[in-house]
């Protein structure tokens, strides 16, 4: 009989261990499950900051291309009023194209009174291309955020663009020295351009080699600043 207990006893206390080791090993599952839910909750939390730092992100860029988009079109819309003494407007249009943001340029005219949109290229020849490409060139140049220093550097401006209009461009180019500050220098066959440099240099090609000159009435105003200079 009490080896029937004894049996019934170390039955009990075994039964009782292997109780205890799975309630020990549910309590490991549980304490992982609740670590693991924490851990999912805290991605969960990311997930939405992110998803909001990304909508915000999203928001800002295309407010400040808008605010781009806007001052680009207004500088050189006035550039192209300003040469060609017309009503027609710069228009940028913007697109998604997989996913990323991409810019058409036209040109807006007024034609029995309805606006167009027309390829700067293809509908209105190579002088307004000419003018239209120093406009942007200027204007990505100024509203750059921080600033480019030095000069702005120009190959043969206004190239294509008639007689009709070379003095407004050249107008409009010493312009925008005094507005912003900026100093040009300037690569032309053009007389007209030529003359209104503060400081004209001649370059003539002479059996193969190039000869550099200062202009006659850059030379006596060189040699009267000098001769101040030296009184002084």
């Amino acid at each position: 009989m009490s080896s029937a207990f004894k049996f019934l006893e170390d039955f009990k206390e075994k039964e009782q261990s292997s109780l205890d080791q799975a309630i020990g090993q549910r309590k490991y599952i549980e304490d992982r499950i609740d670590l693991v839910q924490k851990k999912i909750d805290d991605i969960d939390k990311k997930i939405v900051l992110y998803s909001n730092v990304v909508l915000l992100l999203q928001k800002t860029a295309t407010y400040a291309r808008t605010q781009a988009k806007a001052q680009v079109e207004d500088m050189v819309t006035k550039c192209l009023q300003y040469v060609f003494e017309k009503d027609i407007e710069f228009v940028i249009d913007f697109q998604e194209l997989r996913n990323n943001p991409s810019a058409e340029f036209y040109i807006s005219s007024i034609f029995d009174e309805e606006k167009i949109l027309t390829d700067p290229q293809s509908a209105h020849g190579g002088g307004v291309v000419d003018v239209l490409s120093l406009a942007l060139r200027t204007a990505f140049l100024e509203l750059q955020d921080p600033p480019f220093e030095g000069p702005l550097i120009l190959d043969e401006p206004g190239k294509h663009v008639s007689s009709d209009y070379i003095f407004n461009l050249g107008e409009f180019i010493q312009q925008s020295t005094i507005s912003f500050g900026r100093q040009v220098i300037m690569v032309t066959h053009n007389n007209h351009l030529a003359q209104m440099g503060d400081c004209t240099y001649l370059v003539d090609i002479r059996n193969g080699k190039s000869i550099v000159k200062l202009k006659e009435e850059d030379q006596a105003e060189a040699k009267s600043s000098l001769t101040n200079m030296v009184s002084e």
